[in-house]
């Protein structure tokens, strides 16, 4: 957990507010018809999601992505 003292004074979990902000950046670019850039290779993490095979998904996604699990995980659900 990363946390940070703000100028106030009052600590703010970051990874928290960020999250937040990620979500809400997906649903303004959904609404907006907007798609991710396309990532060489990502046409795998596609096949392994077709054929129900979700964990190999989620491990290529961040292979391919550098991502952390949760986000990877995150991703690969959205694909869904």
């Amino acid at each position: 957990m990363s946390l940070l003292a703000s100028p106030s004074g009052k600590v703010v979990n970051v990874e928290r507010r960020l999250a937040r902000l990620e979500r809400k950046m997906d649903l303004l670019l959904g609404h907006l018809g907007v798609e991710e850039p396309r990532i060489p290779g990502m046409e795998r993490v596609h096949e392994l999601i077709r054929q129900g095979r979700k964990i190999e998904a989620i491990k290529a996604y961040r292979q391919l992505t550098g991502e952390g699990l949760k986000e990877a995980k995150d991703a690969v659900e959205r694909m869904n």
